[in-house]
């Protein structure tokens, strides 16, 4: 595997954007050090190449890719994974409003707590939270899948057009348009694949208990 090192601790955004680009499309893995919490990292990112950022970034990062493996050892800011079309983006910590806003495919996964309207406008593709988030989680969701392994608070689902989400802990209300549905075995399943494919351990009794959010129709 062919690896290089960018440390963007002296870099603006543009700079270190353009140097990703360079650089990924003749290595299989990219390291970032220092990010330092830049804003809109890989952006629009088209290779199949693995990023590995050390430390926090910041707003949009991973915004409309098309491919690349992202993985954040630290923090993100607000819309994390906006508008991915392929890809993963995983944060091992927690990320701000919107994350995977607009996603039409790929997997976006926050090991820790979001903000507010995590997964609004998504269109297809998995956005996974293995914490709390916020109110509107899932505004206006036209597809695929969201799932929080924590709470919930107000209006989760608002104005819900199709796709679901699962909640395994307390939804404190639903917004216009959302109900609860029956979760069923094959959802179970699915759930279980994808948690376990990405190290969530939970046990048979969770998958029984996850809350299924739908559109009313």
């Amino acid at each position: 595997m062919k690896e290089y090192v960018i440390d963007a601790k002296e870099m603006a955004e543009k700079e270190l954007n353009r140097s990703i680009k360079e650089q990924s499309s003749s290595h299989d893995k990219l390291i970032i050090e220092n990010p330092e919490s830049k804003h809109n990292i890989c952006a629009g990112l088209s290779e199949d190449v693995d990023i590995e950022i050390n430390g926090s970034a910041g707003y949009f990062v991973g915004t409309m890719v098309n491919g690349p493996k992202i993985h954040i050892n630290g923090n993100a800011g607000w819309f994390a994974g906006d508008n991915m079309t392929k890809g993963e983006l995983i944060i091992e910590g927690t990320a701000g409003d919107g994350a995977g806003q607009g996603i039409y495919g790929g997997t976006v996964i926050v090991k820790g707590n979001t903000g507010s309207r995590t997964g609004e406008i998504m269109k297809g593709g998995t956005v996974i939270i293995g914490g709390n988030s916020g109110f509107m989680t899932g505004l206006l969701m036209m597809g695929g899948k969201l799932i929080i392994l924590g709470d919930v608070t107000d209006d989760v689902g608002e104005s819900i057009m199709r796709g679901s989400i699962f909640v395994l802990g307390d939804v404190k209300s639903l917004g216009k348009n959302a109900t609860m549905d029956q979760i069923t075995s094959e959802d179970q399943k699915e759930l279980k694949e994808v948690l376990t494919k990405y190290g969530f351990e939970l046990s048979d009794e969770d998958y029984t208990n996850f809350k299924k959010i739908v559109n009313i129709q």
